[in-house]
């Protein structure tokens, strides 16, 4: 018979799985509805005529709005990382919601081009994307080997790939030819490692925070680096399936 040392000790397995389960049904169910969002305010936008306010008619580029709502994403997105903590659960879901609806917004452009090109290559972007983010994600809830020393190679990957953006916003020639390939191949790789990296940080966060209302903040913290990571990887996908 089981002593009683070992039946108390089971049962505080047995919640600890419990309660580490329920932190990432939270997480997910948060990044998953903000993948909805998105989808839901691309769809809108498109088959609702918001396409024509993003587009500037006379200079052919983009609008003021477009660049309004690209940078304003990129605001909140950061206003949240940073201010998570010392805001209500509650409070930092909805700008996690409302940044997910930019993301919508801003992205039709290239899903509009996808559209005429290859209409197919949006679901082939979305299932490579789910794929690659679900096995690195496992990845990195259940290996043994400590990821943080990739920290800060992903961070200057991302930094890198942030200025390129913007600068092909200024000289979009730049993403021609091999090298927007090349770009496009390298951000792919560097959301997949984060999302492994984000899962594993994610997972030892939750054995350190302590109460279950910083528990909350937290998955919502983490829902938003993934809902980052699987997004940039669709857009690159995406990308790099409709390049000439």
């Amino acid at each position: 018979m089981p002593t009683k040392k070992k039946t108390v000790k089971a049962t505080r397995v047995s919640a600890k799985n419990s309660g580490i389960d329920g932190y990432l049904k939270r997480i997910f169910a948060l990044m998953f509805g903000a993948v909805g969002l998105t989808a839901v305010a691309a769809y809108m936008t498109i088959w609702g005529g918001g396409l024509q306010y993003l587009f500037n008619l006379t200079t052919g580029g983009m609008s003021g709005l477009y660049y309004v709502l690209l940078f304003g994403g990129l605001a909140v997105s950061i206003w949240a990382q940073v201010r998570v903590f010392s805001m209500k659960p509650a409070t930092a879901a909805l700008l996690l919601a409302l940044y997910a609806i930019i993301i919508g917004v801003t992205m039709t452009p290239l899903i509009a081009v996808a559209l005429s090109v290859n209409p197919a290559s949006i679901l082939m972007a979305f299932i490579v994307a789910a794929l690659m983010f679900a096995c690195m994600a496992l990845f990195g809830y259940k290996t043994v080997k400590n990821l943080s020393a990739m920290g800060v190679f992903l961070f200057i990957g991302m930094i890198g790939l942030l200025l390129v953006g913007l600068l092909s916003l200024i000289w979009p020639a730049i993403m021609g030819g091999a090298f927007g390939t090349f770009v496009c191949f390298i951000g792919v790789l560097v959301f997949a490692l984060f999302t492994a990296y984000d899962m594993q940080n994610l997972k030892r966060a939750y054995a350190v925070v302590g109460d279950d209302y910083q528990k909350n903040q937290l998955a919502v913290l983490g829902a938003l680096h993934l809902y980052i990571s699987f997004v940039a990887m669709f857009q690159y996908l995406l990308s790099l399936f409709n390049r000439e």
